[in-house]
């Protein structure tokens, strides 16, 4: 489903019972909930592709309401504390947040990805964590399965996320592009953090910034 801020696309993962949430964004906390139970699902963790608010904004909400963590990347686990403090005013403006109504999880439980990967097991639910650093330090996809990858703000369809915020870098997005998101299986649906599914055949044939990284 698509936050109604700022246009995050929060997605529910499910195997058999057990779920987990995957980019909370603002305003999605109520309908992500009644979902979750509406299907009978058990809720095992809430997870972030990044730190910015945008991805993160209700996941506190949603680890209260379920008693479960909130899983990111150890190099972006600090955003939580103040999502405020590495955004910008104009941008602070622009996503229409405010500084007192956010509520941080309560249990942050970072993962590593030593080799640059990592599985993350929830029950049923098992994904492959990917480290995509550039939009942010701990940017991760999130590989399901052979079906789909999760690629939050470092690829979208036709483009690729921003690289002048706070930890960015576009040197380290381009050797992402060129050394990990290149890599992917074709066949992968691709479903990033804005805007429209693709997929990675499609990306790897038509978007400029993937050619660029592989001239």
């Amino acid at each position: 489903m698509v936050a109604p801020v700022f246009g995050t696309n929060c997605c529910v993962v499910s195997s058999g019972t057990d779920c987990v949430v995957v980019d909370a964004g603002a305003g999605v906390a109520d309908a992500v909930g009644q979902l979750i139970d509406d299907a009978g699902l058990t809720p095992r963790a809430v997870l972030a592709t990044h730190g910015h608010a945008d991805h993160t904004w209700d996941a506190g909400a949603l680890c209260a309401r379920y008693g479960i963590p909130m899983r990111l990347h150890e190099a972006d686990a600090y955003r939580l504390a103040d999502p405020f403090g590495i955004l910008s005013p104009a941008l602070e403006t622009a996503l229409g947040l405010h500084r007192e109504d956010y509520r941080a999880p309560a249990v942050v439980e970072p993962f590593a990805t030593p080799g640059g990967s990592a599985v993350l097991t929830f029950g049923e639910v098992t994904l492959r964590a990917l480290h995509a650093p550039g939009h942010t330090e701990g940017s991760t996809l999130y590989r399901l399965d052979d079906d789909v990858v999760l690629t939050g703000d470092v690829l979208f369809a036709g483009s690729v996320g921003r690289t002048d915020l706070h930890g960015g870098s576009g040197q380290v997005m381009a050797e992402t592009l060129r050394d990990v998101v290149s890599g992917l299986d074709p066949a992968l649906a691709v479903v990033p953090g804005h805007g429209p599914t693709s997929t990675m055949g499609h990306e790897l044939a038509t978007n400029p910034f993937l050619a660029a990284g592989r001239a």
